[in-house]
């Protein structure tokens, strides 16, 4: 209870609306931490240069204040726990990304966080073949020692963290709502088996928070964000995980792509991504990110040629 207690602030400080994680970043460059900003007076808000009268009075808002004590008794009797961007807990890689979130809430293993991860994602409804192809890599690559990432959505998600359970390997589910319910309900019992097996259940929002579409935008960005690299199974064109490589490719990243153009143990790089990669100014980069890989040893060769 003390540890949670501990953190009552930045608890208070993820429940604040509108509140971006770039703006909350530079909050704390100037305050240090959420304790000092609780304490703030409106006319010290008022002075910080991109804080508006909005944002001044969601950050001086008493009720979100009086709920904070609900919250840490449910995350104490439900075993859920916050790490902050300044713990040795949260996930160092994560950092690097542009609008990395203050906190997370966890619920299961914190310590897989640092570990070698990779993403496997893609469409709700996945086509056998695409069933086959998340089990297939999910299964190897945890048998490997990696842990696997995904959203915990139905199709690809979910049948990607099945296949590491299968191998008794660890994986994280990175979820777009409040970690006091499972989305889709008919996946609790999957995500039960996911802390139960050592993995991790992660969200960068507070309890209470619902499913809604602009959530599942932002936490692609946590999933690709912990992985070292994303396999993408199954996608729609407009995808937003397409989105997602898209970004990876102009960062110089490593994507891969399935393909149903061949058996389901064959993979590359979809066409799309190599047209728009030869048009853009990292072309000299083209060669080494452009894989064709026969089968999963093959493909942690690519990753890890020493």
């Amino acid at each position: 209870m003390n540890e949670i207690e501990n953190k009552k602030y930045w608890i208070w400080f993820s429940l604040i609306k509108g509140l971006g994680s770039k703006r909350k970043q530079e909050l704390l460059k100037i305050f240090k931490t959420p304790q000092t900003i609780y304490n703030l007076k409106r006319e010290e808000l008022i002075k910080v240069k991109g804080i508006g009268d909005n944002c001044v009075n969601r950050i001086l808002n008493a009720q979100i204040k009086r709920s904070l004590n609900e919250h840490i008794e449910y995350m104490v009797n439900n075993h859920i726990d916050l790490i902050t961007m300044y713990d040795k807990e949260y996930p160092h890689i994560l950092k690097q990304i542009y609008d990395f979130p203050v906190s997370l809430y966890v619920k299961g293993n914190k310590d897989i966080l640092n570990k070698d991860s990779i993403a496997i994602i893609g469409c709700r409804q996945a086509s056998i073949y695409g069933i086959k192809a998340a089990k297939y890599f999910s299964f190897n690559l945890a048998n490997a020692n990696i842990n696997i990432v995904s959203g915990l959505a139905k199709g690809i998600d979910s049948y990607a963290h099945i296949g590491a359970l299968s191998a008794s390997g660890k994986t994280i589910a990175v979820i777009g709502n409040g970690l006091d319910s499972i989305y889709p309900k008919e996946n609790f019992e999957l995500s039960q088996m996911i802390v139960q097996n050592s993995g991790a259940i992660i969200s960068e929002y507070p309890l209470g928070t619902k499913p809604e579409k602009l959530n599942f935008v932002a936490r692609n960005r946590i999933i690709s964000g912990l992985s070292k690299k994303i396999i993408v199974v199954e996608a729609k064109e407009k995808s937003r995980y397409i989105v997602d490589c898209r970004f990876r490719i102009r960062t110089r990243e490593r994507c891969f792509c399935c393909s149903r153009k061949y058996k389901f143990y064959k993979f590359y790089w979809d066409k799309s991504f190599v047209e728009e990669w030869s048009k853009s100014s990292h072309n000299i980069f083209r060669c080494s990110l452009i894989n064709i890989f026969i089968t999963c040893s093959h493909f942690l060769n690519l990753l890890y040629p020493d």
